[in-house]
């Protein structure tokens, strides 16, 4: 089965847009080339980009509550007392839901700012506590460090079942995650649409623990 069969987007769109792909690529200069994986990471980020795009506005509430629900609902999350997690940006699934919910327990919440080219992690009180930062994305107004964490929920352009974790491209996640400890689960949340047969996957990527939609929980080998 191709990387895009549960894609939302049709077998054969997806056909003709990877193979329009491949022939852009071919009339690059040696120069310019990409590496395989890299070119068929593009291709796969476009698709899931386009299926998250596809999700109807007046579905995107209940999904967000009904993610904030399955994660709450994990045991990797039950006993933490720490969470670093990160606040949706434009068509991201909503976290003011998942956020919100965690500050009420009474968990230390921890949020990403960006600084040069590397996520910071700083606590939040409130969702008040945030401003616009990188392109408009909201960051902790406060820059206090945080350096540990009982479990990460992250982001993503697309997830597969084994808990392949495909991001926008920026390696500012890749570069966060190998500063987490092996031991530290991650958890990645996204709408359904956003679930791909197969992530092509790098050395550098780092795999998530649990993968939570409005529809389902994925767990590798579960």
């Amino acid at each position: 089965m191709p990387w895009f069969g549960t894609c939302t987007i049709g077998t054969k769109e997806a056909r003709l847009y990877f193979l329009s792909r491949v022939a852009s690529l071919d009339k690059r200069s040696s120069a310019d080339e990409r590496s395989p994986i890299k070119a068929e990471k593009d291709v796969v980020r476009r698709l899931a980009l386009l299926a998250r795009s596809r999700v109807p506005a007046g579905d995107r509430a209940g999904a967000a509550v009904a993610v904030a629900a399955g994660v709450l609902g994990l045991r990797e999350v039950a006993g933490a007392k720490t969470v670093l997690a990160f606040a949706s940006f434009g068509p991201e699934i909503p976290t003011d839901p998942l956020l919100a919910r965690l500050l009420d327990e009474g968990r230390a919440v921890l949020l990403p700012y960006v600084e040069g080219d590397r996520l910071i992690a700083a606590a939040i009180s409130s969702l008040d506590d945030l401003i616009p930062g990188y392109r408009g994305i909201r960051e902790p107004a406060l820059r206090e460090r945080a350096s540990t964490a009982d479990v990460v929920i992250v982001p993503g352009v697309a997830f597969d079942e084994r808990g392949g974790r495909l991001g926008y491209g920026g390696g500012f996640y890749d570069r966060f995650l190998e500063t987490i400890d092996p031991s530290v689960p991650i958890v990645g949340i996204c709408f359904d649409a956003q679930i791909v047969t197969s992530v092509p996957r790098e050395g550098h990527d780092r795999d998530v623990t649990v993968v939570v939609t409005e529809r389902r929980v994925l767990r590798p080998g579960g």
